[in-house]
């Protein structure tokens, strides 16, 4: 596979592991079938998208694969169809883990775009973690929520910054281009799941 098969793969992945959580976290709060799709919507694409912006790249990734759309839209339409009919148990922890998949895969992805334009190693690796992080922040923020990146104490935006110096490494090491996107979505994904699994705390502001 073409390095640009590599890369489109691993934003399909991402994507769908986002529009999952931000589905998710819509049914949760209820919201109708607009809020559903817009919730989703900004999950899936937000991260990327700010990225794209930061990094002067056009068209967008999401205008560029705009079949992605309609995979969204498709997406939740089914999602709608198949709660409603099988009245799942909605939990905040479903949330998580294809939040936590998504966070590797767009770091990985993020990371490599950025040092494909020659950008220096800390640049590309902020431009993962923004890639990674900014579509659940804006996915919390309109279901008003504070955003689990900021206030729920366990590694987030962490595993993704390591994740990300795991792919400039794998460059450094002239490594094959599909390993170093292996290794950095697998290390911030595990990390994150450790994190969720054994209740990880990052140290918080105390006031006495």
């Amino acid at each position: 596979m073409s390095s640009s098969a590599w890369l489109t793969g691993v934003e399909a992945l991402a994507t769908l592991a986002f529009a999952l959580s931000g589905l998710i976290e819509a049914a949760r709060k209820r919201l109708d079938a607009v809020g559903v799709c817009v919730v989703a919507g900004l999950a899936a694409f937000g991260g990327g998208t700010l990225r794209d912006v930061l990094l002067d790249r056009r068209p967008f990734f999401w205008v560029e694969h705009a079949h992605w759309l309609w995979a969204l839209l498709a997406l939740c339409v089914l999602a709608m169809l198949s709660l409603r009919a099988r009245h799942l148990a909605l939990t905040e922890r479903a949330v998580q883990w294809p939040d936590a998949l998504g966070l590797g895969l767009f770091t990985a992805g993020g990371t490599e775009l950025a040092l494909a334009q020659g950008l220096p190693a800390i640049v590309a690796v902020l431009m993962g973690v923004i890639t990674a992080v900014f579509g659940g922040v804006l996915r919390d923020i309109v279901c008003n929520e504070i955003p689990r990146a900021f206030h729920d104490h366990r590694p987030y935006a962490v595993c993704s910054f390591a994740g990300a110096w795991v792919v400039v490494g794998a460059q450094v090491l002239a490594a094959p281009q599909w390993l170093g996107l292996l290794l950095g979505a697998g290390l911030a994904t595990l990390l994150r799941a450790l994190a969720l699994w054994r209740d990880w705390q990052l140290p918080a502001w105390r006031v006495d």
